[in-house]
């Protein structure tokens, strides 16, 4: 399996959406959302394939993660969300798959 490793958020995005991730994910608190397709995919119907995570350089606070996430219907896209953003806004269910 190939290991891929970013320096940067938007080198990051880039070479998602040419390995074929080319959907936005919006999270919402039990499924994700699609944002150009009528789709919701509850925990059970979406796979994590990678995680990248980025620290802002002069701000703490300015951390964000990418998530490369798989349908169960074929459909592959992005995920972006700031670090801890997703903690308590969420059913324990997507904050598990999220976390693992």
């Amino acid at each position: 399996m190939t290991h891929y490793s970013y320096d940067t958020l938007s080198g990051a995005l880039n070479g998602l959406k040419q390995r074929g991730y080319t959907e936005d994910f919006n999270l919402k608190e039990n499924c994700i959302v699609c944002t150009t397709k009528p789709m919701q995919l509850k925990p059970e119907e979406f796979n994590i394939d990678e995680v990248h995570r980025f620290e802002g350089m002069s701000n703490p606070d300015d951390n964000s993660v990418v998530y490369a996430i798989s349908s169960t219907y074929g459909v592959k896209g992005v995920l972006l969300d700031a670090y801890g953003a997703y903690s308590e806004a969420i059913t324990p269910e997507m904050a598990k798959k999220l976390r693992a």
